[in-house]
């Protein structure tokens, strides 16, 4: 696997192009500014485009994608993503739209804006949606503005916001930004919200709680008709972050379940897997209460013709520069009229079977953080890790060797060395056998040699890498010849 820089198999005046010779009698310099022509060469390696291709083509091989390898990443819903959603986003029509054309030469990609929010308004039970954040902690934040927002036409300035203990950490960091106190609610024995404790923390400075259904242990909160209750005696808000909604698609909607807002990671329930950090897409559907203060611009129809609309007094005013990011709209409005109702609601099922399974065939050899029915996902306590001499990262680490991506560790906060997994609805049941008895082979191996675990992995391209200091610390080269090497930074 090891595979020399482009600059080591540089070789000095090879080129990819030949350009025509220069005909015109007129010199160069009379043609360049002469401030403007460079004395020395560029430091750049010098290859055949053949060799360059090559090069490229086998690094790309050497990353994990979905088309490589399963993902069991909990709370990321990393599924397959259709390949024709994305040759849909790359019709010319859509991959070079320009969002300042006027409406009357964007009718199809307004369609498709206003039918995926109604598609969202379906299967969320909200009266609006807005398709402008670009992804899920985006969604967040511009749902923080728009709580502010209607507390602030009721004349109260409200400062606290209520998170789980289990949240995702962009919770508590939207809270911030948007100028809330984040304060932490306590888990019960059983993975849900301690109603107790949610009990003494509710005044009338509660502006919302944000509360993610089934939340990140993969339990839904079955208590949420008392939690309701609660935050109705104050009048606060009930938002749901909707980074798990691939459990409940045909089976419950959050305005049915009692939410006011959340936001919908389009790149995560709908497909586009999200490496790399991004493109996402992070819509907002809310209730009635919060319909008028949406970002603009939102796309209308009237007389069978979309447009844009400016008009609203009571926005919050836009979050995003033009629409939203189109292209992931696009893959996740083919995904909805694909599958349809009942294949969104098949989906969820699949997706809460494989899971229930996979914990089946693990739960015997790895130590369950609760003991409480899951849905999508389940945390796995690798707290008994420690037995064999190892610990969750020498796991992880390890799956590398198998082609396997390593699932979420220690995360949620609330489990001891936490191994979070989600295998999401596209994947078979051998590909789930096989990962369970890797898993299970690890701590065998673990039992007999951890040493042969604790410097895991052995056969990827780099070997066990300083987290830490590897983001601090980068090594980038170039090369003025094939035996000098020069640092660029360190």
């Amino acid at each position: 696997m090891n595979r020399k820089l482009i600059f080591e198999l540089s070789k000095r005046n090879c080129r990819g192009y030949i350009l025509p010779e220069w005909e015109d009698n007129t010199s160069i310099d009379s043609i360049i500014p002469q401030n403007l022509i460079r004395n020395e060469d560029l430091l750049i390696p010098e290859l055949t485009e053949g060799e360059v291709i090559r090069h490229f083509t086998n690094l790309s091989a050497c990353n994990h994608s979905v088309d490589k390898g399963f993902y069991p990443l909990g709370s990321c819903t990393m599924k397959y993503n259709p390949r024709y959603n994305e040759k849909a986003a790359n019709y010319p029509l859509f991959s070079t739209v320009h969002p300042y054309f006027p409406s009357e030469l964007i009718q199809l990609p307004l369609m498709i804006m206003y039918e995926l929010e109604e598609f969202l308004k379906e299967i969320t039970g909200m009266k609006s949606v807005t398709l402008q954040p670009a992804a899920g902690a985006h969604g967040e934040f511009t749902g923080v503005l728009l709580m502010r927002a209607y507390f602030n036409r009721k004349g109260e300035e409200r400062k606290k916001i209520l998170i789980p203990d289990s949240a995702h950490g962009t919770n508590p960091a939207s809270c911030a930004l948007g100028g809330f106190k984040p304060i932490s609610v306590n888990s019960s024995d059983k993975g849900g919200i301690d109603l107790n404790h949610l009990q003494k923390l509710v005044d009338k400075d509660t502006a919302a709680l944000m509360l993610t259904n089934p939340n990140t242990l993969g339990i839904f909160e079955s208590n949420i008709a008392s939690i309701r209750e609660i935050l109705n005696k104050v009048d606060a808000l009930l938002y749901m972050d909707g980074a798990n909604l691939n459990a409940l698609l045909g089976y419950a909607r959050p305005y049915d379940l009692g939410f006011d807002l959340l936001h919908i990671n389009l790149h995560k329930t709908f497909s586009t897997p999200h490496g790399g950090g991004g493109p996402g897409s992070g819509p907002v559907a809310v209730n009635e209460k919060l319909a008028d203060f949406l970002p603009v611009p939102n796309v209308r129809k009237e007389n069978n013709t979309y447009y844009l609309d400016f008009e609203n007094k009571n926005s919050i005013g836009s979050v995003m520069n033009f629409w939203g990011n189109f292209g992931v709209i696009i893959k996740a409005y083919c995904y909805i009229r694909m599958l349809g109702g009942n294949g969104l609601k098949k989906a969820t099922e699949a997706a809460v079977l494989n899971s229930n399974y996979l914990r089946a065939l693990l739960k015997d050899n790895f130590k369950l953080s609760y003991e409480t029915d899951t849905l999508h996902e389940f945390v796995l306590n690798g707290s008994n890790l420690k037995n064999v001499g190892i610990k969750t990262i020498d796991l992880a680490k390890a799956l590398l060797d198998y082609g396997f991506h390593a699932p979420t560790i220690y995360f949620p906060l609330i489990v001891k060395e936490a191994i979070m997994i989600e295998p999401t609805e596209t994947e078979t049941k051998e590909t789930l056998d096989c990962f369970a008895c890797i898993m299970n082979e690890i701590l065998r191996i673990a039992e007999v040699n951890p040493e042969k675990i604790l410097n895991a992995p052995h056969k990827t391209p780099v070997g066990r890498l300083d987290e830490g200091e590897a983001v601090k610390r980068l090594n980038i080269c170039y090369f003025e010849d094939n035996e000098n090497i020069t640092p660029l930074c360190e």
